[in-house]
């Protein structure tokens, strides 16, 4: 059989219907593939068994002429979501055995429309890290390497895992979850297309939750029309979540024209980083050139608050964290400590914490408490909200002048090697999120995209931000920055 893990969504959708091929038959490829990679430690849970009856019930619909665009496509579910009968752990020792009575909506959704689910992919902690070193399940190893180094690098966090298996043609497409940059950044790490929509596009409903009022899920894979097609299977509306948006989902595929003469892209000059690697710089001149060659009128803009952001994201991160992960003490599920003779339910409460949560998580729980706390939230807490709402306004500003999206890069680096921050200073690691935090505290969408390989053949990424709930014009942007680049790149298999 022809090796069917090299296509894309839209190439599978079409192949699916014409009956080139089965879903069994694509999902006996990925499940092949899965197997024969443990090396990369994408996957944390393998489902054969429900992909396998689902790809048959995707045939039994395919057959029937019933064929929406998701069906029979083989997909990774990042283990922040919560799948019924199946282990959800969130990456975390605390919530070890925790197999969900009930599905996220979003997950409902993707396999409603015919999506076969191949296994759970391994992720940081609670979704808190930048390179997937926080994961109970491991560290995910990216599949790239340096020019001909064997050293092994991040994939990127928190959906390492996610960004790993599509990379590696391990599945078609993954979901994926950003809070500040985690499904931008891994995507811009490991050369894939990675979308964070609008914040309330897509339910939140159950997905474990890291930082309520900044997560939001998103698809990662192999390029901007496979984005369109699978967001528009993610989104729409739930009435059980009260931050979803009740508005019409467009169909993000046709508006991919590629025609984008006339558009305004701004260049935040507070982008423009001390100290940025010349290859980065470089980088975003050119993607900045090919929009203007494309047509676009390439505008520079002023986003005045910028450098307040990474502060801002951890404070009001780690004060949510905090309040969302108090619910984990051993009681009704999950890791619980063993007690000694005479002890009670403080000390069980006290020790399953310990045990349960990485250090990073419980740097940013202890972080989270203090800032909360009496004598610190106004301190703290409250003028980090109010700097959330400076740079908010700043985007609403320069949107209002015109502006239809704006350019910067991903990532202020390619991937590093795994370990090369373990002992550094926490602050170094939270700076890969400089240039996608913004995006989340102002709730906007955001899409990295593949542009370039860095010196040693790693993949840079630029990322274009939206109007809020302008996805589809932003994600015909992207199609032409894609277009332009013509990044075909992909990892030497060495796993």
């Amino acid at each position: 059989m022809t090796d069917l893990s090299k296509l894309t969504i839209a190439d599978a959708r079409d192949a699916l219907r014409k009956g080139d091929f089965t879903a069994a038959e694509l999902t006996e490829q990925y499940l092949g593939a899965i197997e024969a990679a443990d090396a990369l430690n994408a996957f944390s849970t393998n489902t054969p068994e429900i992909a396998r009856a689902q790809a048959k019930a995707a045939d039994e619909r395919l057959a029937k002429g019933d064929t929406p665009d998701m069906c029979g496509i083989p997909l990774g579910i990042k283990d922040l979501f919560c799948t019924k009968g199946v282990q959800t752990q969130a990456a975390s020792h605390i919530l070890d055995g925790f197999k969900p009575e009930y599905e996220s909506t979003i997950t409902s959704q993707l396999f409603d429309a015919g999506a076969v689910m191949l296994g759970k992919l391994n992720m940081d902690e609670f979704a808190m890290g930048s390179s997937n070193e926080t994961s109970f399940y491991g560290p995910v190893t990216s599949p790239w390497r340096r020019g001909n180094h064997d050293a092994a690098l991040t994939p990127g966090g928190s959906s390492g895992g996610s960004a790993a298996a599509v990379s590696a043609d391990l599945c078609l497409g993954a979901t994926g979850t950003d809070t500040g940059g985690s499904i931008r950044q891994p995507a811009a790490f490991t050369g894939i297309v990675g979308v964070k929509p609008t914040y309330g596009r897509c339910s939140r409903w159950g997905v474990v939750a890291f930082a309520s009022s900044l997560d939001q899920a998103g698809p990662m894979v192999k390029t901007v029309r496979d984005s369109a097609i699978m967001l528009e299977a993610m989104a729409g509306h739930d009435a059980k979540d009260s931050t979803s948006a009740n508005l019409a989902v467009p169909n993000f595929e046709a508006a991919l024209t590629g025609n984008i003469k006339g558009k305004k892209i701004g260049i935040p000059k507070e982008y423009r980083l001390e100290g940025m690697p010349a290859e980065i710089e470089a980088l975003w001149a050119e993607g900045a050139d090919k929009l203007r060659d494309a047509g676009a009128e390439i505008v520079d803009i002023s986003l005045p608050h910028t450098k307040y952001a990474l502060p801002a994201y951890y404070v009001i991160a780690p004060a949510e964290a905090s309040s969302n992960l108090s619910r984990y003490d051993g009681v009704k599920y999950g890791h619980r400590a063993k007690l000694n003779a005479g002890e009670g339910v403080t000390e069980m409460y006290q020790r399953t914490r310990a045990e349960g949560f990485g250090e990073e998580v419980q740097r940013r729980v202890m972080i989270g408490a203090y800032v909360l706390s009496a004598g610190f939230y106004d301190a703290y807490y409250i003028r980090a909200q109010k700097v959330r709402t400076l740079i908010k306004q700043d985007f609403e500003k320069v949107f209002a002048e015109g502006i239809d999206q704006i350019l910067t890069p991903a990532t202020p680096s390619a991937a590093f090697g795994l370990g090369e921050m373990k002992d550094a200073d926490p602050i170094k690691m939270y700076l890969n999120d400089v240039f996608t935090v913004t995006v989340n505290l102002a709730g906007l969408p955001g899409v990295s995209v593949p542009t370039g390989l860095d010196a040693s053949g790693l993949p840079l990424g630029l990322q274009l931000i939206g109007q809020p709930w302008n996805e589809a014009d932003m994600l015909n942007t992207a199609y032409a920055l894609e277009q332009a680049s013509g990044f075909a790149a992909k990892p030497q298999q060495w796993w």
